[in-house]
């Protein structure tokens, strides 16, 4: 089960104060709209794909042992016309795409680098990102805290 991640605006601005368990993080807009003082939220969801991906090639490089020394994973996120994607089912409207850049540092073969891009598109957030999503919103009672959910996930961290 995932940490309950909350999010708390600021009194003014755009800032956003992010926890999730025992970690801090903030997130913020461009200079166009916000203050830049934080990645922004499409820069936080680019650094999830990243690291899942690079995290997903390690531990296939390690149970194959396989001679992989590092991954760098560089991310780009856009906005498309649906008329310019000729294998997006989409024909009208805007879409997002998101640009991945894989580099594997370590003496493999042409067949274990073949392998590991393969592998690269079965990361967890990957697949989400291209599955079927349901996202639920309700309204909390004014004034309810959000406290007894950061002590628990306190806890599980602890364990």
């Amino acid at each position: 089960m995932s940490r309950t991640v909350v999010v708390n605006s600021e009194r003014s601005g755009l800032l956003q104060a992010i926890q999730i368990g025992q970690h801090r993080l903030q997130s913020d807009e461009p200079p166009d709209s916000g203050n830049d003082g934080r990645p922004d939220p499409y820069e936080l969801l680019l650094a999830a794909l990243g690291a899942c991906t690079s995290m997903t090639l390690r531990m296939y490089a390690d149970r194959k042992q396989w001679p992989l020394q590092g991954v760098q994973v560089r991310l780009g996120h856009s906005r498309i016309h649906a008329e310019d994607c000729a294998t997006c089912d989409a024909k009208e409207g805007m879409l997002d795409q998101i640009d991945v850049e894989i580099s594997l540092i370590g003496d493999l073969s042409d067949s274990q680098r073949q392998r590991l891009m393969e592998i690269a598109n079965h990361c967890p957030v990957h697949r989400t990102l291209l599955g079927e999503i349901q996202i639920r919103m309700s309204l909390s009672a004014p004034g309810a805290s959000t406290d007894k959910h950061l002590q628990q996930d306190a806890q599980e961290t602890s364990v």
